[in-house]
Protein backbone atom coordinates (compact mmCIF):
# COMPACT_ATOMS: atom_id res chain seq x y z
CA UNK A 1 0.00 0.00 0.00
CA UNK A 2 1.56 3.20 -0.84
CA UNK A 3 0.95 5.42 1.97
CA UNK A 4 3.46 8.00 2.54
CA UNK A 5 3.15 10.88 5.89
CA UNK A 6 4.40 14.43 5.47
CA UNK A 7 5.00 15.42 8.86
CA UNK A 8 5.71 18.33 11.12
CA UNK A 9 7.24 19.07 14.01
CA UNK A 10 4.18 19.20 16.22
CA UNK A 11 3.71 15.71 18.52
CA UNK A 12 2.09 13.54 15.66
CA UNK A 13 -0.25 11.69 17.70
CA UNK A 14 -2.12 15.18 18.89
CA UNK A 15 -2.77 17.10 15.26
CA UNK A 16 -5.49 16.78 13.16
CA UNK A 17 -4.33 14.42 9.83
CA UNK A 18 -5.39 15.28 6.11
CA UNK A 19 -5.48 11.93 3.74
CA UNK A 20 -4.87 13.52 0.18
CA UNK A 21 -3.37 12.24 -3.31
CA UNK A 22 -0.65 13.70 -4.76
CA UNK A 23 1.76 14.11 -7.82
CA UNK A 24 5.21 13.58 -7.72
CA UNK A 25 7.23 16.93 -8.80
CA UNK A 26 11.21 16.11 -8.68
CA UNK A 27 11.64 14.56 -5.09
CA UNK A 28 8.66 16.28 -3.67
CA UNK A 29 4.73 15.07 -3.17
CA UNK A 30 2.77 18.05 -4.54
CA UNK A 31 -1.08 18.44 -3.68
CA UNK A 32 -2.76 19.42 -6.35
CA UNK A 33 -6.89 18.53 -6.26
CA UNK A 34 -8.96 21.48 -5.74
CA UNK A 35 -11.54 19.90 -3.58
CA UNK A 36 -8.71 18.78 -1.24
CA UNK A 37 -6.76 22.27 -1.42
CA UNK A 38 -10.09 23.54 -0.14
CA UNK A 39 -9.68 21.91 3.04
CA UNK A 40 -5.97 23.02 3.32
CA UNK A 41 -7.09 26.88 2.93
CA UNK A 42 -8.50 26.62 5.55
CA UNK A 43 -6.47 24.46 7.86
CA UNK A 44 -3.45 27.21 7.09
CA UNK A 45 -6.40 30.35 7.65
CA UNK A 46 -6.68 29.07 10.80
CA UNK A 47 -3.50 27.88 11.55
CA UNK A 48 -4.23 24.28 12.86
CA UNK A 49 -0.94 22.42 12.59
CA UNK A 50 -1.30 19.46 10.79
CA UNK A 51 0.05 16.54 8.86
CA UNK A 52 -0.68 15.12 5.24
CA UNK A 53 -1.11 11.17 4.43
CA UNK A 54 -0.26 10.61 0.76
CA UNK A 55 -2.84 8.14 -0.55
CA UNK A 56 -2.89 6.07 -4.46
CA UNK A 57 -6.21 6.23 -5.77
CA UNK A 58 -5.80 2.42 -6.06
CA UNK A 59 -5.46 2.26 -2.21
CA UNK A 60 -7.99 5.27 -1.30
CA UNK A 61 -10.94 2.76 -0.62
CA UNK A 62 -9.16 0.03 1.53
CA UNK A 63 -6.96 3.03 3.31
CA UNK A 64 -10.24 4.60 4.13
CA UNK A 65 -11.80 1.70 5.41
CA UNK A 66 -9.13 0.52 7.57
CA UNK A 67 -9.22 3.82 9.75
CA UNK A 68 -12.49 3.89 9.87
CA UNK A 69 -14.00 6.84 7.67
CA UNK A 70 -17.38 6.89 6.31
CA UNK A 71 -18.24 7.03 2.59
CA UNK A 72 -18.21 10.38 1.05
CA UNK A 73 -21.03 9.44 -0.96
CA UNK A 74 -23.66 6.31 -0.74
CA UNK A 75 -25.26 5.73 -4.39
CA UNK A 76 -29.02 5.14 -5.44
CA UNK A 77 -28.17 1.28 -5.40
CA UNK A 78 -26.62 1.35 -1.41
CA UNK A 79 -23.52 1.19 -2.42
CA UNK A 80 -20.68 2.94 -0.67
CA UNK A 81 -18.14 5.36 -2.53
CA UNK A 82 -14.86 5.94 -0.62
CA UNK A 83 -13.03 9.73 -1.55
CA UNK A 84 -10.75 12.21 -0.67
CA UNK A 85 -10.04 14.38 1.16
CA UNK A 86 -10.75 12.61 4.67
CA UNK A 87 -9.59 14.18 7.67
CA UNK A 88 -9.20 12.67 11.54
CA UNK A 89 -9.09 15.12 14.47
CA UNK A 90 -7.82 13.65 17.37
CA UNK A 91 -7.04 17.19 19.10
CA UNK A 92 -10.11 16.69 21.27
CA UNK A 93 -10.98 13.02 21.97
CA UNK A 94 -7.42 11.74 21.03
CA UNK A 95 -9.29 8.06 22.19
CA UNK A 96 -12.05 8.84 19.79
CA UNK A 97 -10.81 11.22 17.34
CA UNK A 98 -13.34 12.94 14.95
CA UNK A 99 -13.13 11.08 11.25
CA UNK A 100 -14.50 13.07 8.20
CA UNK A 101 -15.08 12.66 4.62
CA UNK A 102 -16.34 14.80 2.09
CA UNK A 103 -15.39 17.88 1.92
CA UNK A 104 -18.47 20.04 2.70
CA UNK A 105 -19.29 18.07 5.65
CA UNK A 106 -15.03 18.86 6.51
CA UNK A 107 -15.63 22.41 5.89
CA UNK A 108 -18.44 22.88 8.17
CA UNK A 109 -17.01 20.80 11.04
CA UNK A 110 -13.48 22.89 10.82
CA UNK A 111 -15.41 26.24 10.99
CA UNK A 112 -17.71 25.05 13.91
CA UNK A 113 -14.88 23.46 15.57
CA UNK A 114 -12.23 26.40 15.26
CA UNK A 115 -14.49 29.65 14.61
CA UNK A 116 -11.62 31.82 15.07
CA UNK A 117 -10.82 33.31 12.09
CA UNK A 118 -14.13 32.85 10.34
CA UNK A 119 -14.64 31.65 7.09
CA UNK A 120 -18.37 31.63 6.83
CA UNK A 121 -18.32 35.56 7.83
CA UNK A 122 -21.77 35.42 10.34
CA UNK A 123 -24.76 35.35 8.08
CA UNK A 124 -22.75 34.39 4.94
CA UNK A 125 -22.91 30.92 5.22
CA UNK A 126 -25.42 29.95 2.65
CA UNK A 127 -24.79 32.12 -0.10
CA UNK A 128 -21.30 31.02 0.17
CA UNK A 129 -22.51 27.50 0.20
CA UNK A 130 -24.36 28.92 -3.34
CA UNK A 131 -20.93 30.29 -4.58
CA UNK A 132 -18.96 26.98 -3.84
CA UNK A 133 -21.80 24.77 -5.48
CA UNK A 134 -21.95 26.85 -9.05
CA UNK A 135 -18.01 27.02 -9.20
CA UNK A 136 -17.74 23.26 -8.99
CA UNK A 137 -20.61 22.18 -10.93
CA UNK A 138 -20.61 25.24 -13.46
CA UNK A 139 -17.58 27.35 -13.02
CA UNK A 140 -15.54 24.33 -13.37
CA UNK A 141 -17.32 21.77 -15.82
CA UNK A 142 -15.80 23.47 -19.04
CA UNK A 143 -11.99 23.03 -17.22
CA UNK A 144 -12.90 18.84 -17.04
CA UNK A 145 -12.40 17.85 -21.03
CA UNK A 146 -8.59 19.65 -20.39
CA UNK A 147 -7.71 19.59 -16.64
CA UNK A 148 -8.72 15.65 -16.45
CA UNK A 149 -6.86 14.07 -18.89
CA UNK A 150 -3.53 15.93 -18.08
CA UNK A 151 -4.04 15.36 -14.43
CA UNK A 152 -4.55 11.93 -14.99
CA UNK A 153 -0.95 11.90 -17.20
CA UNK A 154 0.87 13.16 -13.63
CA UNK A 155 -0.51 10.73 -11.50
CA UNK A 156 2.11 7.39 -10.72
CA UNK A 157 2.03 5.15 -13.26
CA UNK A 158 0.19 2.78 -10.91
CA UNK A 159 -2.63 5.45 -10.35
CA UNK A 160 -2.95 5.63 -13.70
CA UNK A 161 -3.26 2.21 -14.10
CA UNK A 162 -6.15 1.64 -11.50
CA UNK A 163 -7.95 4.71 -13.77
CA UNK A 164 -7.92 3.09 -16.60
CA UNK A 165 -9.16 -0.27 -15.38
CA UNK A 166 -11.75 1.32 -12.72
CA UNK A 167 -12.48 4.52 -14.24
CA UNK A 168 -16.27 4.74 -11.76
CA UNK A 169 -13.28 5.18 -9.10
CA UNK A 170 -11.94 8.85 -10.26
CA UNK A 171 -12.07 10.95 -7.15
CA UNK A 172 -14.61 13.52 -6.29
CA UNK A 173 -11.35 15.81 -5.03
CA UNK A 174 -11.15 16.65 -8.74
CA UNK A 175 -13.57 15.10 -10.87
CA UNK A 176 -17.06 15.22 -9.03
CA UNK A 177 -18.81 15.15 -12.40
CA UNK A 178 -17.58 11.99 -13.35
CA UNK A 179 -15.48 12.78 -16.72
CA UNK A 180 -13.78 10.29 -18.02
CA UNK A 181 -9.60 10.39 -18.08
CA UNK A 182 -9.89 8.05 -20.55
CA UNK A 183 -11.07 10.96 -22.86
CA UNK A 184 -7.98 12.66 -25.15
CA UNK A 185 -7.25 15.68 -24.37
CA UNK A 186 -8.11 18.41 -27.20
CA UNK A 187 -5.41 19.42 -29.05
CA UNK A 188 -4.79 22.49 -31.64
CA UNK A 189 -8.38 24.10 -32.36
CA UNK A 190 -10.00 22.21 -30.19
CA UNK A 191 -8.09 22.85 -27.31
CA UNK A 192 -7.91 26.54 -28.09
CA UNK A 193 -11.60 26.21 -28.17
CA UNK A 194 -12.10 24.78 -25.24
CA UNK A 195 -10.32 27.29 -23.14
CA UNK A 196 -12.63 29.79 -24.95
CA UNK A 197 -15.25 27.86 -23.12
CA UNK A 198 -13.78 28.87 -19.95
CA UNK A 199 -12.96 32.14 -20.04
CA UNK A 200 -17.07 32.66 -20.88
CA UNK A 201 -16.96 31.48 -17.29
CA UNK A 202 -14.36 33.29 -15.90
CA UNK A 203 -15.37 36.43 -17.52
CA UNK A 204 -18.99 35.63 -15.54
CA UNK A 205 -17.44 35.49 -12.13
CA UNK A 206 -15.36 38.66 -13.33
CA UNK A 207 -18.42 41.02 -13.78
CA UNK A 208 -20.03 39.21 -10.57
CA UNK A 209 -16.66 40.05 -8.35
CA UNK A 210 -16.52 43.59 -10.41
CA UNK A 211 -19.68 44.29 -8.03
CA UNK A 212 -17.19 44.80 -5.08
CA UNK A 213 -15.28 47.42 -6.30
CA UNK A 214 -16.65 50.54 -4.57
CA UNK A 215 -17.90 48.85 -0.84
CA UNK A 216 -14.93 46.87 -1.15
CA UNK A 217 -11.34 45.87 -2.92
CA UNK A 218 -12.87 44.45 -6.29
CA UNK A 219 -10.78 41.17 -5.16
CA UNK A 220 -12.27 39.27 -2.83
CA UNK A 221 -15.74 37.92 -3.08
CA UNK A 222 -16.67 39.21 0.61
CA UNK A 223 -15.40 42.53 0.09
CA UNK A 224 -12.07 43.37 1.90
CA UNK A 225 -11.35 39.84 3.75
CA UNK A 226 -10.26 36.66 2.20
CA UNK A 227 -13.19 34.39 2.70
CA UNK A 228 -14.36 30.26 2.01
CA UNK A 229 -15.36 31.63 -1.40
CA UNK A 230 -12.14 32.61 -2.03
CA UNK A 231 -10.38 29.11 -1.41
CA UNK A 232 -12.76 27.49 -3.36
CA UNK A 233 -12.14 29.88 -6.75
CA UNK A 234 -8.49 30.02 -5.85
CA UNK A 235 -8.54 26.22 -5.46
CA UNK A 236 -9.29 25.88 -9.23
CA UNK A 237 -6.22 28.34 -9.97
CA UNK A 238 -4.47 26.04 -7.94
CA UNK A 239 -4.99 23.45 -9.94
CA UNK A 240 -4.71 25.15 -13.22
CA UNK A 241 -1.05 26.50 -11.92
CA UNK A 242 0.32 22.37 -10.32
CA UNK A 243 -1.09 20.44 -13.60
CA UNK A 244 -0.55 22.76 -16.56
CA UNK A 245 1.62 25.73 -15.47
CA UNK A 246 1.94 26.58 -19.39
CA UNK A 247 -1.90 27.71 -19.41
CA UNK A 248 -1.89 29.42 -16.03
CA UNK A 249 0.30 31.91 -18.30
CA UNK A 250 -2.93 32.74 -20.13
CA UNK A 251 -5.34 32.55 -17.11
CA UNK A 252 -3.58 35.17 -15.34
CA UNK A 253 -3.77 38.16 -17.30
CA UNK A 254 -7.83 37.29 -18.46
CA UNK A 255 -9.79 40.07 -17.12
CA UNK A 256 -6.86 42.85 -16.42
CA UNK A 257 -5.18 40.36 -14.21
CA UNK A 258 -7.88 39.59 -11.64
CA UNK A 259 -7.14 36.10 -11.06
CA UNK A 260 -3.42 37.10 -10.64
CA UNK A 261 -4.59 39.42 -7.66
CA UNK A 262 -6.72 36.90 -6.00
CA UNK A 263 -3.63 34.30 -6.27
CA UNK A 264 -1.62 36.77 -4.64
CA UNK A 265 -4.29 37.19 -1.38
CA UNK A 266 -4.81 33.34 -1.04
CA UNK A 267 -0.91 32.71 -1.38
CA UNK A 268 -0.20 33.29 2.65
CA UNK A 269 -2.68 30.05 2.85
CA UNK A 270 -0.75 27.91 0.25
CA UNK A 271 1.50 25.80 2.89
CA UNK A 272 2.12 22.37 2.47
CA UNK A 273 2.10 20.26 5.62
Amino acid sequence: MALRSRHTSHSQASIITLYDTHVQHGYSAQSWAPNIWRIRFILNYKQLPYKTVWVEFADVETTLRSIGAPPSVIRSDGRSVYSLPVLIDPTNTPYTPVILSNTNNISEYLESRYPSPAVFPAGSRALQSLFAHYIQEVFAKPLLPIMVPISHQQLSDRSQRHLRNNPSSLSAAYNPQGYSSSNPLPLGPQREQAWLAVKEQFDFIDTIMAKNVGDGDGIVIMGREVSYADFVLCSILLWIVHIAPQDWARVRNWNGGRWERLWERCKPYMQEH
